[in-house]
């Protein structure tokens, strides 16, 4: 059967027109995902009995069975892993950040996965280790986030950002991201801001001239994390193919397309990109450019034997590139001890499965 989130409304309206119903049934069903969070046709009671039977024969409505939930120790991280109808296994990620340790504001973000495993291969990522199983179809990728909406609201919260850096390189599946991007922005369903997502990616030039000619007001982030190919080649194997200079001439022209600002990922590994000389050759390479570097001491993965930066030298780092013009955070590692944190997330290797 057809998974129910892989159809925008247009498509939902043609769906119910084949079945004979009139268009403001289609709404009424788009409105029960979005805004109700339903998820069986039982629940849409706004639909005539007899139309609830035909979508239950029609359309699959719950694409993810949760097979089991990490907590991490201070209740701040929640990872999910998803059975999908293959049974192919997938992570997703709630990060809770509360006034009183988030500079007085309140955020949910989800961390959501785009792919079943990876093709990009970075040495220090789990999920890059597990090599690429498939896509995920639109509907998955924006299912993961119904999830939690409903897992929230039944807290009282909600959803404050989408960051999309699970599982899997979302611009190596470029369609489906973007189409469950739009269907989540629908002013008539979920309607969530398109600046409180965020894309990373791992530098595929093609995508990011792309993502600039669309115009999207989607946040841009690019996992970097060294300023010379030699490095970055060893580090990620797709800089072979979109080597640093042409990784960063597209973020520019993006810049300039857009007028939006791109965020620069750095995992900071201990001895080998954490010195302040590292720091001012970063400057030096975005000198110019509207940007911000978020950089996080590395978390630790099985397969890669570098270790995280110590405070002080993160602090140092940060202080160097600050220097130079270019603003920086450090970022809070979370639910490390659940491997929950970026470039963590293999359901595989965690859990035996798939």
């Amino acid at each position: 059967m057809n998974l129910i989130y892989d159809f925008d409304l247009p498509e939902l309206t043609e769906r119910l027109a084949a079945l004979g119903e009139p268009a403001y049934r289609a709404r009424q069903l788009w409105q029960g995902l979005y805004r109700n969070f339903w998820q069986s046709p039982d629940e849409f009671t706004t639909l005539p009995a007899g139309l609830r039977g035909r979508l239950a024969e029609t359309f699959t409505f719950s694409p993810l069975k949760p097979d089991r939930y990490l907590e991490s120790s201070d209740g701040q991280t929640r990872k999910t892993l998803f059975e999908l109808g293959d049974g192919r296994l997938i992570e997703a990620v709630l990060m809770r950040y509360d006034p009183e340790t988030h500079r007085g504001r309140a955020r949910r973000t989800l961390c959501i996965s785009t792919q079943v495993g990876c093709a990009m291969g970075c040495t220090f990522c789990a999920t890059g280790q597990m090599g690429f199983t498939r896509h995920l179809t639109s509907g998955e990728i924006a299912a993961q986030v119904m999830y939690y909406a409903r897992h929230l609201s039944d807290l009282g919260e909600r959803v404050t950002n989408i960051v999309l850096m699970g599982m899997g390189e979302p611009f190596h599946n470029y369609d489906n991201t973007m189409a469950a991007i739009d269907r989540l922005n629908d002013p008539d369903g979920y309607a969530f801001g398109a600046r409180r997502f965020t894309i990373s990616t791992s530098g595929l030039v093609p995508a990011i001239r792309r993502f600039a000619a669309e115009k999207w007001q989607v946040n841009l982030a690019i996992s970097l994390h060294a300023t010379t190919d030699e490095a970055r080649s060893d580090m990620m194997p797709v800089n072979r193919k979109y080597p640093i200079a042409e990784v960063i001439a597209a973020c520019r022209d993006y810049v300039q397309a857009t007028g939006r600002r791109v965020t620069f990922e750095w995992a900071l590994i201990h001895g080998v990109n954490d010195t302040p000389e590292e720091a001012q050759r970063l400057a030096s390479l975005l000198t110019g450019l509207l940007c911000h570097v978020n950089a996080i001491p590395l978390n630790p993965t099985l397969g890669y034997q570098g270790r995280a930066t110590s405070r002080e030298r993160a602090a140092q780092f940060k202080e160097s590139l600050e220097q130079a013009g270019i603003p920086c955070t450090i970022r809070m590692r979370r639910g490390i001890d659940i491997q929950a944190g970026c470039g963590q997330l293999a359901g595989s290797a965690l859990f035996g499965g798939g």
